[in-house]
């Protein structure tokens, strides 16, 4: 849903940046797009998609990778250095290391060119269906969950490790509060895509979107990610925290 509306706040529509070097593509998504209920700004190269950003504070990024000036894979290293604004690359690049060098780096979905932008829509809608959920204040009865030396705050949706607080994106942190959700059981990659990500896997290649996430989440809580203990691998079905002996929950304050 493209307007949202809080309890005694006035609707607004969410605005989306395209960043595309192809005239033809930057006015076919923004009309698809205006006429979905969004509010759409565009940009032409790298450069002026940082400054695009800066100035209007999208709610989310639609970014092609061949630009001139700056590459999608440049613009989304130094966004993810301030900001953890949904990010979804396009891609005439398809092959699963592109992807994987586009989501090693942030991003939170990837589609190839040619897409279908009935498709894109539906992820863009996912995407801040997700955000805008967890904006929502909710209590929850207990909200700290303790592993080792990682504490995770499912009330405030944040991360720290010894002490020190560890940014996560809207996505690594929705993936790592599905899989403690229910410690020791055993988490499908493709029900994780499904639910995270709001499409069913159609080639192997969608699930490696799961494999980089976890990969991300590894490299910045594991002691050891070569040796992972948080997130564990079930061969050929998905991820579990079944090795997690100390585990412990606390009440929320």
């Amino acid at each position: 849903m493209a307007s949202y509306q809080s309890k005694g706040e006035t609707a607004y529509r969410a605005k989306i940046l395209v960043v595309d070097d192809e005239a033809a593509v930057r006015r076919i998504l923004t009309t698809r797009l205006t006429m979905a209920g969004y509010d759409v700004v565009v940009a032409s190269d790298g450069e002026e998609a940082l400054d695009v950003f800066q100035r209007e504070e999208p709610s989310l990024i639609v970014l092609d990778i061949m630009l001139p000036k700056l590459d999608g894979y440049g613009v989304c290293r130094k966004l993810r250095q301030e900001s953890d604004v949904p990010i979804i690359m396009l891609s005439a690049l398809s092959t699963i290391a592109d992807r994987i060098t586009g989501l090693d780096l942030g991003a939170d979905d990837y589609l190839a060119k040619p897409f279908s932008p009935k498709e894109l829509e539906a992820r863009i809608n996912t995407i801040l269906r997700r955000v805008d959920d967890n904006h929502v204040a909710t209590v929850v009865p207990q909200g700290i969950i303790q592993v080792g030396c990682v504490e995770i705050d499912t009330n405030r949706r944040q991360v720290f490790r010894e002490g020190k607080r560890v940014p996560l994106t809207y996505t690594e942190f929705s993936l790592l509060e599905m899989l403690f959700r229910n410690p020791g059981e055993t988490i499908p990659r493709a029900d994780i895509l499904q639910e995270l990500w709001g499409y069913p896997p159609r080639r192997s290649a969608d699930l490696r979107v799961v494999d980089v996430y976890v990969a991300r989440l590894r490299a910045k809580l594991e002691s050891d990610p070569r040796n992972p203990e948080l997130i564990i691998t079930v061969r050929g079905t998905g991820y579990t925290s079944q090795r997690l002996t100390d585990l412990t929950e606390v009440a929320g304050a």
